[in-house]
């Protein structure tokens, strides 16, 4: 298999040397067990000369005339906002999409992961496709791009001709899917070799007081949710924010890309996990402490949300 993986000057260097160091181990695994190389892996780029956000000096091959299998678009080194905003209108951003786009028409399998995502969905490649991105971009993404369908909260995210990752690490996630769409015991033998565990969600790491900050309707809301998840009512989330249940649902939706009940249901997740792994606590006070009348219901929602059952967590 062929696989481009593309470095633009910014490049985040985790990012960039995580998909290489997978891949590569990867390879090594299947040539020790007297198997051919699975992976024929290029670095790329679209100018000549590229430096990675912490100033290291990549040595790139031209973008081959032939197009590759699979092309990786690792995250660039712009983490938030205001600062992707502007690293997406480089003219070197705009080359790169272009032959991505020709690449994808093609029949070339194109990844990205972190701010990766946002490099192809600028070239269109995600529209109306299921994604995946950063779960603190989450909100910006879906402003920038409203034809996506985001779902923040999973880790890896494969839609027809696209597969996209999560935040930062999950760089070593994408690495392993593309492994894994070779070879499953290739993949798990490699996941063991990077001490990595399998996950399949980033909800366990969401800061969600850190989303709500970009709206102050969200905010309250949020804060007013928190303390009363066992107890929670629309119409007494509406008026502790100060505004009616139709301009909260809208602001949530703006905001969050959620209603105001997915993301209650998002705030439970998450006390109910710090309880899991904070004390000793029985599912079944837990599940009456978020607001859900029986454990089972509340099981059935972590292993959903998670991609762990309630030992794993504990652990």
């Amino acid at each position: 298999m062929r696989v481009c993986v593309t470095a633009v000057t910014g490049t985040f260097d985790t990012g960039l040397s995580s998909v290489l160091d997978t891949l590569q181990i990867a390879s090594e695994l299947a040539q020790a067990a007297g198997r051919e190389k699975p992976f024929q892996v290029s670095i790329t780029g679209v100018r000549r000369r590229v430096t990675t956000q912490l100033g290291m000096r990549v040595p790139v091959a031209p973008l081959p005339r032939s197009r590759p299998d699979v092309v990786v678009v690792p995250a660039l080194g712009a983490k938030f906002p205001e600062a992707l905003s502007l690293a997406l209108q480089e003219g070197e951003l705009s080359d790169l999409g272009s032959v991505l786009g020709e690449w994808s028409r093609a029949g070339t399998l194109v990844a990205a992961a972190c701010t990766g995502t946002f490099l192809i969905a600028q070239a269109g490649l995600l529209d109306e496709r299921h994604a995946t991105t950063s779960w603190w971009l989450g909100p910006y993404f879906r402003e920038r791009f409203p034809r996506v369908l985001l779902d923040d909260s999973k880790l890896v995210v494969q839609s027809r001709g696209c597969v996209t990752a999560g935040a930062a690490l999950s760089h070593v996630d994408l690495a392993l899917w593309l492994v894994r769409r070779h070879s499953p015991a290739l993949a798990r033998t490699t996941a063991n070799y990077l001490t990595y565990d399998n996950r399949e969600s980033q909800a366990a790491f969401v800061m969600h007081d850190h989303l709500a900050q970009s709206d102050d309707i969200v905010e309250r809301f949020e804060h007013w949710a928190r303390k009363n998840l066992a107890a929670f009512s629309l119409a007494g989330a509406a008026r502790a924010a100060g505004t009616s249940e139709r301009t909260l649902e809208r602001r949530l939706r703006q905001a969050l890309g959620k209603s105001p009940t997915a993301f209650v249901q998002d705030l439970r997740v998450e006390r109910a996990v710090h309880r899991l792994r904070s004390s000793q606590a029985s599912l079944e006070d837990i599940a009456a402490e978020v607001g859900y009348s029986d454990a089972v219901t509340l099981r059935t929602l972590l292993r959903r949300r998670t991609g762990r059952g309630v030992r794993e967590l504990r652990r």
